[in-house]
Order: structure tokens, then sequence, then C-alpha cells
């Protein structure tokens, strides 16, 4: 976890010592700020005015915490607010560390789960004021974040969220589950409002809630000189056609040959996939039934690849070997389990 602590006071450093201990483990990024007056040592001076020196700060930071009056820390991240899917935590202490509030991102970003925690250190009372917390029901985009799937609609979410607190809101999964599910749900494929946890593009409600889980291995073979044009073409062509989301791609592999392919490492590059590579003999060791190709294994000595690729490391293949301008494109799944 990136950090950054904010504070105002000779009193207010000392908790914001308190603070980062509270919080940062091995491995974590954690700095503290203060005004010119109280830097040195633990501390780094706070330049310019605090709102635009938390500009940059806020674009860093998976949380950030200011430890002094909550106007403060509004005024300071006010005009760096866009999105609830990708803004920080943001969390308010008061100098004497009795009161933890959580100011944005309580779901998604966590400042809920790290008000609590930093409130359990500190021995101070944690201020939740979300409905869903408050009432003891199920926060959808908070178990989504948790769970590392991809929320389809946030206007969705938060008419679940609404409906949760209201009576048992239907879900629908493509998954084994394990545990129970969480109250104000249901097990239920009809409704208005409800939530499907499925790769696939569904809608079984009338305003559904699809939450994706990035199980899909994208298995890829491609001519020499392919541009990254051909290869997303091939790519998006087979998920609109299959009807899956792009959302579910969780990475993607070809054969070692193809490790310097100028084209397939910008396409990848581009959606944020990492990308393995193979050599012949690791592809052709994978057992299982593959569709073959004669002029594939002359040239690259192996029998397959898009679909051998994409089945390392997944469970099943579930898009075979279509090929579409010198691109041949493959679809696997790893396992996946919902838990509650």
């Amino acid at each position: 976890m990136k950090l950054a602590i904010f504070a105002y006071s000779r009193r207010g450093c000392g908790t914001a010592l308190r603070v980062r201990e509270g919080l940062c483990r091995p491995g974590d990024q954690c700095r503290c700020f203060a005004p010119a007056r109280y830097a040195g040592g633990d501390f780094e001076a706070v330049q310019s005015p605090c709102a635009r020196f938390t500009g940059p700060l806020f674009g860093w930071a998976d949380a950030l915490v200011f430890v002094g009056a909550v106007g403060i820390a509004v005024r300071s991240i006010a005009s760096y607010v866009r999105d609830k899917r990708t803004d920080p935590a943001v969390l308010s202490v008061d100098e004497l560390g009795k009161f933890v509030i959580p100011l944005l991102s309580g779901h998604i970003g966590g400042a809920n789960a790290l008000a609590e925690e930093l409130a359990r250190a500190l021995n101070a009372v944690p201020v939740v004021t979300t409905a869903t917390d408050i009432n003891g029901r199920f926060s959808v985009d908070a178990w989504a974040a948790r769970q590392g799937l991809c929320i389809s609609d946030m206007g969705a979410a938060k008419a679940v969220s609404a409906a949760i607190l209201e009576g048992p809101v239907p879900l629908c999964c493509g998954f084994p589950i394990e545990g129970e599910l969480p109250p104000g749900t249901a097990a239920g494929e009809s409704g208005e409002v409800g939530i499907c946890i499925s790769w696939e593009k569904k809608e079984p409600f009338t305003k559904t809630l699809l939450l994706v889980p990035p199980v899909l291995h994208l298995g890829l073979g491609c001519r020499r000189g392919t541009p990254a044009e051909a290869v997303q073409g091939a790519v998006d062509g087979v998920l609109e056609a299959r009807g899956i989301c792009p959302q579910a791609v969780k990475c993607a592999a070809s054969i070692d040959l193809k490790r310097d392919e100028a084209g397939l490492l910008e396409f990848c590059a581009r959606r944020g996939w990492p990308v393995s590579f193979y050599s012949a003999q690791e592809l052709a060791a994978l057992e299982g039934n593959f569709t073959p190709s004669e002029r594939v294994l002359r040239v690259t000595g192996v029998d397959n690849v898009c679909e051998r690729a994409a089945m390392m490391g997944a469970r099943r293949l579930v898009v075979p070997k279509t090929a579409q301008n010198g691109v041949t494109v493959a679809l696997a799944e790893e396992d996946w389990t919902a838990r509650f």
C-alpha cells in the first residue's frame, strides 16, 4: 500500500506517527508531511498551498490520511475527486486520535475498512456513515473490490445498494459459491434489480449489476509483422461474437517465437494484459484435445499455439481457435470461487 499522511500541528505530528505505525506493513510505502516548521526527520515539508500539494499524491497514493479538521481534508482533495472506482481512500483523524472518519472511497477504495483498522490501532471511534454498513447489510461494491471483480455499471451498483436496504436482492452466480449468501441477498435469476456474477454479458434482471471476475486466459498466434490493429480486431471480434466481457480477460500468452512481435506486444500493453511466452516443448507437453495444424507444426514446432497457450494455467477451453486476418485467438477459463 502507498500511504500519504498529513499533519498540521506538533500534536498532530505525534498522531500521524501513530497512524503510520497502525497502518503501515513491511513493503508498504509511507510518506508523512507537515508544515516546514515541523518538517525534518520523519516528515517532509509541505510545499505550496496544501490543496495544490495534494494533487500529485492523490494520484500516487492508495490512501491519504489527514490529521486535523475534516474541513482541511475536504478542501485539500475537492478538486481532485473524479471516480469512486479509481479515487484513493481518504480518511480524516482528529489531532488527538479520538475519531477516524472515512471521507472518500469507503467501499471500493477500502476507506471504511482502513478506518476500522486504524481505529483499533489508535483505540479510537470509527465514524462510518455509509448506509449498508451502518444497517449491517451487504456492501456489494466493497465485496467486489476485495474479490477483484470489475463492476460493470456504477449506477446499477447504487441501485443494488439501495434495494438491499429495502429487502432481499436476487443474486445469480456462474461459479461455485463458498459460504452463505450475505444479508440482503437471496439466490434468484429474475426481478427488478439484481446481481449477476459472470464473464458473459448477461442481463437477467430489469436492472442488472454485472460483476465480472478476470478469469480468462487469452491465447494468441499471428503471422510475423501483424500490426496491433489487426490483433485488436481479431480479439475484439471474438469477444463480441461470444458475448464475453473484455474485463474478464486476465492475461495473454503465446509461443516464445512471438516474444518480440511488436503488434502483439503493443496490443496487450494497451489493454494492460501481462503476456507470457512458452516454448514449443512446453506447449506440446500440455495434454488435451487441440485443433491441429500441419502448417503451424512446421513453422513453430507445435501443432497449435493459441489454444495451448490459453490453457497454460487455465482449467478449460471456452473459445477454441478462431482465425481472422492472420491472427488466431483462443480463450480458456481458470478456476474461481465466489467467497462470501
